[in-house]
């Protein structure tokens, strides 16, 4: 999955919104104002070239289980390291593995936000 792809998955979240509070490189998504979803393009040490990286929140116990699998998935750079991870979009984790992680931590948030304030989900 690439930058755009990952970028277009966000934005298909319900009531999802693009921010951009770090800077210009630095996409944010957020869902009622909480962040689910950081996106970003950084320089790799000894190239020119750029690779894409994505935070993610993630069940602390998946997180750590997702490092073990995936070594492109690490503690979340910049963020509470037992709730987020950082993977590294180097094609070596499968792309519906990454839209699950966006959904789950999507929902997560979602989860956390009062009744009130949560999208409305359609059942079906």
């Amino acid at each position: 999955m690439d930058f755009t792809a990952c970028r277009d998955h966000c934005l298909m979240q319900l009531q999802s919104e693009e921010d951009f509070p770090f800077g210009p490189d630095v996409y944010v998504y957020k869902v009622v104002g909480k962040i689910f979803a950081i996106l970003s393009e950084n320089l790799v040490p000894g190239s020119p070239a750029k690779m894409a990286s994505l935070n993610l929140k993630c069940d602390p116990a998946e997180a750590l289980m997702l490092r073990q699998i995936f070594p492109a998935i690490t503690p979340g750079y910049h963020m509470n390291k037992q709730h987020w991870n950082t993977l590294l979009l180097d094609k070596s984790v499968p792309d519906n593995e990454i839209k699950r992680q966006i959904e789950q931590s999507y929902a997560l948030v979602v989860k956390s936000l009062p009744k009130v304030k949560r999208p409305f989900l359609s059942q079906g």
